[in-house]
């Protein structure tokens, strides 16, 4: 069984500053920014190159007037063994605010305790790339969550005509309708694959349906030579994730700018970059 520690540093090697594919990215200093369709994302080494102290807030004012400029929210994705230790203080003062922790968990696939996808009765699984599936899912994430989450549609059209190779969107439905959706994310040049999506309707969990999306999208990473499955877990899906073989490698905290009014993007937890929602 692979050691936690390799886990963590194969993590923080490969997914810390390599773009999801077909995502309009650049490169300040030690950060990676990137501009999705609903808001901002910055991500970079734990280390942050060793800046600090007023280069540092320098640094996160930069992203926060870039994304200003712009009329969007900025996501500052923070794991729990940054450095350096002031780090979201900084972030704080310069107007960030966290939003909800989740667990950052990562499984070699050939490790992965899940076998061929058995969905339960009256539920089939199939993979979408039609526009009209990306807005079912994303009604879909609009019901489960009660938010105004459309824009997730946008974002996997977009995905799915820039790169269609490297995404999977796996939907699971009863009676024609859907109860499920998720998806996967390859990241070229990196031995990892992204689970994303995970929301199921309340009246349909605990039938397994999470699961046998999560055995699917491993056998498509399996396919594709994915040496290990990544997600950034909630409390809801982390318990099933670790049955399954997952470890927790560390946590990870969005600190989230949002433009004065914008009290979607300050109220709500929305699908971040690598997010699998509860099952």
């Amino acid at each position: 069984m692979t050691d936690t520690r390799t886990l963590l540093d194969a993590y923080d090697a490969q997914m810390r500053r390599t773009p999801p594919p077909g995502v309009a990215h650049e490169y300040d200093g030690p950060l990676l920014r990137m501009d999705l369709d609903y808001r901002g994302f910055v991500t970079g080494p734990r280390d942050l190159g060793g800046l600090h102290g007023r280069e540092l807030d320098e640094l996160i004012v930069r992203q926060r007037d870039f994304f200003a400029a712009r009329g969007k929210a900025v996501e500052w994705k923070v794991r729990g063994h940054d450095a350096p230790p002031d780090l979201t203080d900084r972030l704080r003062a310069a107007g960030f605010e966290p939003e909800t922790q989740e667990t950052v968990l990562v499984c070699p696939v050939a490790e992965l305790a899940v076998e061929t996808p058995a969905p339960p009765d009256g539920v089939t699984l199939r993979q979408v790339t039609a526009d009209a599936d990306m807005h079912r899912t994303a009604a879909l994430e609009t019901a489960i969550w009660g938010l105004d989450l459309s824009e997730i549609a946008d974002d996997l059209i977009g995905r799915v005509a820039r790169t269609p190779d490297e995404i999977a969107v796996l939907v699971a439905e009863a009676e024609g309708e859907l109860v499920s959706a998720a998806w996967l994310i390859f990241r070229p040049g990196t031995e990892f694959a992204a689970l994303m999506g995970g929301s199921t309707l309340a009246e349909w969990r605990g039938k397994g349906i999470y699961r046998a999306l999560v055995a699917a999208r491993a056998e498509l990473a399996a396919a594709r030579g994915v040496r290990y499955l990544h997600v950034d877990a909630s409390d809801d899906s982390a318990p099933i994730l670790r049955r399954l073989g997952f470890r927790a490698v560390t946590t990870t905290t969005p600190y989230v700018w949002s433009p004065p009014g914008d009290r979607q993007s300050q109220d709500t937890d929305q699908q971040s970059q690598d997010t699998d929602r509860p099952r």
